[in-house]
């Protein structure tokens, strides 16, 4: 038995207020499958998100099949993020050929590019990064069954198992909405997924059908991939035409009286950063920035100011160097684009 056929987004499923009353300690980690049949607050909380329009048979059987991965509870201590100054991340990810590859991209799927910029207002190029970013453009989805990342995150993890059991009780909605086998798909060791590696709810919520073809897919379509990172920008407000971040110059290092790389929205009056020294190469209209101080190789540190349009990508991921990397790489993809125009 499937789960109700409508493309229900998290919020109509009442997730939030069907496990506000769940509290769920971590279980002990243990090596063997996952077995939720072993567990009476695993139980519970399928209690929970059964109902009318949900099985509580399918979501049994899904779990049955999850398996506990010690090897994705330590990939979440380990992200990137956390780990590397500006220059060792941007080296991953900007990189010539992949600036190269997302103009490729961009060529292939032109139509949907220049559609997603009419409706959506973002300009291929940051969606290409986007993609180029997650996914090296679909080369590499992630090789983790996204049901054992979840499963493993949603009961194992020692913080944020409410959120991954929401996110689990939104991969099996889709899943058994479009007839998938939970099972099957891949993805990361957090259970993001597809070319632009959306976790479950934001699936829900902002993927879109962008080639008509009655399914939102994002494993397989680049096009409604295209179209759902198009979306998923104009939803959390994305402004066409604006600028994203404003180059800077400033002292040799960052002043101890500001608060740089946060990924709130722009927070600092530019007037304020000129009392320590960080000028903006260039006039600025808005007044509140996010003020960006990057490590580089030699010790020095270079100096950026965002706009909304920053923090917008820090909606994807909440990560000043992630939202960095995605700039760069567009800026490099829009530069190789103009030279052949």
């Amino acid at each position: 038995m499937k789960w109700s056929g409508t493309r229900l987004h998290w919020q109509k499923l009442g997730l939030a207020l069907l496990l506000c009353g769940v509290s769920l300690p971590p279980v002990a980690y243990a090596a063997e499958d996952f077995d939720p049949t072993s567990h009476a607050d695993i139980q519970r909380w399928v209690d929970d998100v059964s109902g009318p329009d949900v099985s509580r048979d399918a979501v049994m059987q899904a779990l049955r099949h999850a398996q506990f991965s010690q090897e994705v509870l330590d990939a979440m201590q380990g992200a990137v993020e956390r780990r590397l100054n500006w220059h060792e991340y941007r080296d991953i990810f900007v990189q010539p050929e992949r600036a190269r590859e997302g103009v490729a991209f961009i060529r292939e799927h032109r139509d949907a590019f220049a559609r997603a910029e009419r409706e959506y207002g973002v300009p291929p190029a940051y969606i290409a990064a986007i993609i180029g970013v997650e996914t090296n453009y679909g080369q590499y989805k992630g090789d983790h069954r996204v049901l054992d990342s979840l499963a493993t995150l949603a009961f194992y993890h020692p913080s944020r198992g409410e959120f991954f059991r929401g996110e689990l009780a939104a991969f099996l909605d889709i899943t058994l909405d479009q007839g998938i086998s939970p099972e099957a798909p891949k993805g990361s060791y957090a259970g993001a997924m597809g070319y632009p590696q959306f976790i479950p709810t934001s699936y829900q919520a902002y993927a879109v059908d962008f080639n008509a073809d009655g399914k939102r897919d994002l494993w397989t379509d680049p096009v409604d991939a295209i179209g759902s990172v198009g979306n998923y920008f104009a939803e959390h407000g994305w402004r066409r035409g604006a600028p994203v971040v404003t180059p800077a110059d400033g002292p040799e290092t960052p002043p101890h009286s500001i608060d740089f790389n946060r990924t709130r929205e722009p927070y600092v009056k530019v007037a304020r950063l000129a009392d320590v020294g960080v000028h903006p190469r260039g006039k600025l209209e808005r007044s509140n920035v996010i003020p960006l101080s990057l490590a580089l190789e030699s010790g020095e540190y270079r100096y950026a100011l965002g706009h909304e349009n920053f923090y917008v990508i820090t909606r994807y991921n909440h990560s000043y160097l992630y939202a960095m990397a995605v700039t760069e790489l567009a800026s490099r993809i829009q530069a190789s684009l103009d030279e052949v125009d």
